[in-house]
Formats: C-alpha cells, structure tokens, sequence
C-alpha cells in the first residue's frame, strides 16, 4: 500500500514505511500468540491447582468419615459394655431383661 505523498523519487522512504509497518504488525502477532500462550498456560496452572484442591478436600472429607466412624463404633461399644454390666447386676429376670433392653435401644 503506498501513500500519496510517496512519488518515485521518494520511493525509499515509501519502502521503508512499508517495511516499519510489516514489522510493526509481526511484532504485535509475535506479542498477540505470546499473550495467548501466557493465557492457555495460566488456564492450564489453575486446572491442575484446582484439581488438588478438590483431591485434598475428598481426602480430608474420607478421613473425618473414618473417624467419626470410629468413633460411632467406640459409642455403640461402651453402650453394649454398660449394658451388658446393667443386665448381670440384675438378677436373671424376664421383665428387668426386657426393660434394660429396651432402655439400651433407645440409647443407640
């Protein structure tokens, strides 16, 4: 593309116009796929942090599951333990096992 005021005589500077201009726009398509590139990288980054965030929290969230688990098994444990000590206090009697029965299943 030449401008008006480029004449032959003038066709150097014309020439270099041009030449300044197509470097110019291959310096900012050089800028342009570099700043997509920094895009798709930083993308890339926060999947990857975002995928070991979330790994963490499942493995955090299966552990507390675990203990409470656990936990839930050492309650039901003691209860069996008291009511078993509860019962053997207790002379051997139909009612009285019945009732201790009952009260240990409303407990759990």
């Amino acid at each position: 593309m030449s401008s008006p005021s480029c004449s032959p005589l003038a066709a150097l500077p014309c020439r270099s116009l041009a030449a300044t201009r197509s470097e110019s726009a291959a310096v900012l398509a050089d800028a342009e796929r570099r700043a997509q590139q920094i895009v798709d990288e930083a993308k890339s980054r926060a999947n990857i942090e975002g995928q070991r965030i979330v790994e963490s929290a499942r493995a955090e969230a299966l552990q507390q599951a675990v203990k409470v688990r656990e936990a839930l098994r050492e309650e039901v444990a003691a209860l069996a333990v008291k009511g078993a000590e509860q019962i053997l206090r207790k002379e051997v009697n139909a009612q009285v096992h019945a009732d201790l029965l009952s009260r240990l299943k409303t407990e759990l």
